[in-house]
């Protein structure tokens, strides 16, 4: 789940976003305060510490972590997903394992300082080669590489990263700017203090009474 911090970086590059599509002086106002406001509540909120798990369980032998943090990138053939984790070269090669299945993978690092750590990729974003994968291990890291059955680019590791991408532009139609900045307004006006309430309701007001005059509407 993402941190208060990340949700507020989120909020942010969207006001940046819809603010180059703005024209009408006063919607850009009001996208400035919304992005100035931002700016003020990152400032003032620590972002999240690193972490390699967030979650610990008692087993036996010892903890089993869950590993939630990764790095990846993907080449013509392959995805590559980076897994760090102190002084796991030192383990013997057998320690570190891995499972493919053709839409998923999940690693097994055991007795490592004490700790087996567990992660597992479920609904891979297209079907892998089980043959053609592989795991590395480097120094302080993992290196998982599964082997394209298709040599096509990836825009997302898993369905459900795809998925959630796509509910969150729901709310904000970028193919439609206008719609997407009504959109961000109604939000803003629903979820803002008194100050950007009157802003918005200053801007509704000069709107309409512009219409008669010719120019276009803005329905909030």
């Amino acid at each position: 789940m993402a941190s208060a911090w990340e949700e507020l970086q989120k909020d942010l590059e969207e006001v940046k976003e819809l603010l180059t599509k703005a024209t009408r002086k006063r919607v850009r106002d009001v996208l400035m305060t919304e992005k100035h406001k931002l700016e003020l509540e990152i400032k003032n909120q620590p972002p999240p510490k690193p972490k390699d798990v967030t979650e610990e369980e008692k087993s036996l032998g010892g903890y089993t972590v869950k590993i939630n943090n990764y790095g990846w990138d993907q080449s013509d053939k392959f995805v590559k997903i980076y897994i760090s984790l102190n002084g796991v070269q030192k383990l013997p090669s057998e320690n570190v394992q891995v499972n493919f299945t053709e839409r998923s993978f999940d690693l097994l690092v055991k007795n490592l300082n004490g700790k087996n750590y567990t992660m597992t990729f479920n609904n891979l974003m297209k079907p892998i080669s089980v043959e053609g994968s592989s795991r590395k291990i480097k120094t302080d890291m993992v290196l998982v590489m599964c082997r394209k059955k298709r040599e096509e680019k990836w825009d997302c590791l898993t369905q459900v990263e795809k998925e959630s991408k796509e509910k969150e532009k729901a709310s904000y139609d970028t193919s439609d700017p206008s719609e997407g900045l009504m959109n961000l307004l109604k939000k803003m006006y629903a979820e803002g203090d008194d100050e950007i309430k009157r802003t918005i309701n200053k801007a509704w007001v000069e709107s309409r009474e512009k219409q008669f005059k010719g120019d276009i509407p803005m329905d909030i």
